[in-house]
């Protein structure tokens, strides 16, 4: 009994350290075209049911691109929304052909 019991605890703990590798990668999620870049320098959902894998990507890199752009506008002293708006601008032009962007009116198209 004791012996099964490490064994078990084994298998889940070798499951628990492979969960990093089944995560969905950004890149992953913009080939698939389950997500898009917005022109205010955050990540969108494009599709209507995203899966909580999905969600979570996309709230922790917003989340990381934040603060960044929080920084960032401290340092040049301007508004966040100015630089959410050029790095938005900047990451729709460097978006790979076949990825979503959000268009002027909100919708999203292929680039």
């Amino acid at each position: 009994m004791k012996q099964r019991l490490k064994r078990l605890l084994s298998v889940v703990a070798l499951a628990l350290l492979a969960l990093p590798a089944w995560a969905l990668s950004l890149d992953e999620a913009k080939d698939s075209g389950l997500v898009g870049e917005r022109n205010n320098g955050y990540l969108g959902i494009v599709v209507d049911n995203p899966g909580a894998d999905v969600r979570s990507l996309v709230a922790d890199i917003n989340r990381k691109r934040k603060a960044a752009y929080q920084d960032s506008a401290r340092s040049a002293g301007v508004d966040l929304q100015v630089i959410e708006a050029r790095i938005g601008q900047r990451l729709q032009n460097k978006a790979k052909p076949g990825h979503y962007i959000e268009s002027g009116n909100g919708g999203w198209r292929r680039k």
